[in-house]
């Protein structure tokens, strides 16, 4: 997703991390013990020096009850486009069964679209 001029940019991880650490009044060595890192390992990814690893994103998650989507990406980053919103939200409308429907002719596009891309790229 791109963002264009005059947009908010995006938080980098070192933010969402100071940002979740100040909301509940830590500090980086009361989040390095509730997290179970080391506190320079905080203070590297705090800084933009480092970034977490799947397995310390797992640990910082657990501990401070958040999902790893919201330490990774912005509010909305995983949402759908605008144009397809209103068809995503028409689908909760649907019945089990068309759903099931619904989801496999998706499926079928995207399947159709990645062949489609590979075999130009080859």
């Amino acid at each position: 997703m791109g963002y264009s001029i005059g947009m908010v940019s995006p938080m980098s991880i070192a933010a969402r991390l100071i940002t979740l650490r100040k909301e509940r009044n830590l500090t980086q060595q009361e989040m390095a013990d509730k997290v179970g890192l080391h506190v320079n390992q905080i203070r590297r990814y705090e800084a933009g020096n480092a970034q977490p690893s799947l397995e310390a994103s797992k640990k910082i998650a657990l501990a401070m009850s958040i999902t790893i989507d919201s330490l990774v990406f912005d509010d909305g980053e995983r949402d759908p486009d605008e144009d397809l919103r209103l068809q995503f939200e028409a689908l909760s409308q649907f019945s089990p069964e068309e759903k099931k429907i619904a989801k496999a002719v998706i499926e079928g596009l995207i399947l159709k679209h990645d062949a489609s891309r590979f075999s130009a790229a080859g």
